[in-house]
């Protein structure tokens, strides 16, 4: 970043700044030091104040990661002091602070891109949320490519935010909506997918893991079979990147998308990865500030990548805490974290078999710590509300995925995600919760 000699010396607030961040990283190391080749799960746990609380006067179980994970105490203490100490407009400001401001923003970008193996800073792009990452590749990418009798793909166990998007861009450019299918254990049927694609096929976009279900879809096959035809491939990866190593070069997607708030950090702020080629192609998505290169009134010319998809002020804040999270995920380690939730999900899975009356929705062969189940006779809201009087939270209804309720002929789900600071005490209060539902309702 371009630096001006005459602001060179440490004001006070700087000085104070490096204090405050160089305290952070100590206590983050202290943790970092606990945190042993066997890893400490006890200690993580005590990271996150929002489990020591208690909730209807029982102990907080939270078992709704899938939604949003929380947020360890080194990310919410960052972000104070970003606020604190370093508040000010990003890019192109010349005084100190917004320098400061800037390089913590921006060292987001930096470990991103060295999570998920991207090939470049420029194709990693700011979103709001995976949401905003698909409606910009569905609006950008779609209107520039699509036209009536071109085909979309999608799966039958995609969130809305997979659907909704490409529904409204195929309606716009008379494109039209295929569904490749999945059978009842809620695994894909790749048959059917092969049979699906065609000349017409112009984008597929598929959910690398299943909210709803948490099935871990064979996204490489599928990336691998639609590039024969050069077909290019979004993945939904909202529920992969928090709880496995995704390497999107290996994989060969030419759109990855992800959430902060699913990986212990804020809300408001996602990750779009492009392959540079596709994205310096694309039009802008949203037009103002930070995106622009020259702005007459007779035309405008667009800031280079990433810049180009990141109209006006971004969301500051959460850029920083989300490069703390990326640093705490980091420490611990995504491998030690991906082990640590499969042997909650078959210890929850396990517990779960035993209860009666009691049948688990989304039994795929490959699956991450995701567990929606139903109780027989009894509605999955009126479940959860007595789980959530003894401190017990779950999700209840569709998971923002009514095609997977419509397939199984369902209402809905109760649905436990689980998270690496979890532990089998929750499960067993998870137990517990569910013979008192039963119970209550006789």
């Amino acid at each position: 970043m371009l630096r001006h000699p005459e602001l060179d010396s440490e004001s006070v607030a700087v000085k104070m700044l490096n204090q405050v961040q160089h305290d952070l990283i100590n206590e983050m190391n202290q943790t970092t030091t606990d945190i042993t080749a066997k890893t400490n799960w006890a200690k993580i746990r005590a990271d996150f104040p929002v489990l020591e609380q208690q909730m209807n006067g029982k102990p907080l179980v939270y078992l709704d990661n899938g939604a949003s994970s929380q947020m360890p105490k080194s990310v919410s203490d960052r972000m104070d002091a970003y606020h604190k100490h370093e508040h000010a407009n990003v890019h192109r400001g010349i005084h100190s602070l917004s320098q400061h401001a800037t390089d913590a923003y921006e060292s987001a970008r930096t470990k991103v891109k060295e999570l998920i193996n991207a090939g470049s800073l420029e194709e990693i792009i700011y979103t709001t949320g995976t949401t905003d990452s698909i409606n910009l590749v569905a609006q950008s990418y779609g209107r520039s490519n699509f036209k009536a009798g071109d085909e979309i793909l999608v799966s039958e166990m995609e969130h809305h935010a997979n659907i909704v998007p490409w529904q409204m861009i195929a309606e716009e450019t008379g494109a039209a909506l295929k569904v490749i299918p999945m059978n009842d254990k809620g695994e894909l049927l790749m048959d059917e997918f092969h049979a699906l694609l065609s000349d017409k096929t112009k984008m597929v976009a598929v959910v690398h893991v299943s909210n709803a279900l948490g099935t871990i879809n064979p996204v490489k096959e599928i990336i691998e079979t639609a590039h024969q035809r050069d077909i290019p491939v979004l993945i939904d990866g909202a529920q992969a990147v928090p709880h496995s190593k995704v390497d999107v070069q290996a994989l060969g997607a030419d759109f990855y998308t992800f959430s902060a708030h699913k990986m212990c950090g804020p809300t408001g702020f996602g990750i779009l990865y492009g392959k540079k080629k596709l994205l310096e192609a694309m039009p802008p998505y949203r037009g103002g500030g930070d995106m622009i290169d020259k702005v007459t009134f007779e035309k405008t010319t667009w800031n280079d990548l990433p810049h180009k998809f990141e109209a006006g002020t971004p969301p500051i804040a959460a850029g920083v805490g989300f490069s703390t999270a990326i640093d705490y995920l980091n420490e611990i380690g995504i491998e030690a974290i991906a082990e640590r939730e499969h042997e909650l999900l078959e210890y929850a899975a396990e517990k779960l078999n035993q209860i009666e009356k009691l049948t688990i929705v989304g039994t795929a062969d490959k699956k991450a710590s995701v567990i929606s189940f139903l109780l027989d006779g009894i509605h999955p809201t009126d479940a959860g509300t007595i789980l959530d009087q003894h401190g017990i939270a779950v999700r209840t209804g569709h998971h923002c995925a009514q095609p997977i309720m419509q397939h199984f002929d369902i209402p809905g789900t109760l649905r436990a995600s689980i998270s690496f600071y979890n532990n089998e005490e929750d499960i067993e209060r998870l137990v517990e919760g569910i013979e008192l539902v039963k119970k209550f309702f006789g």
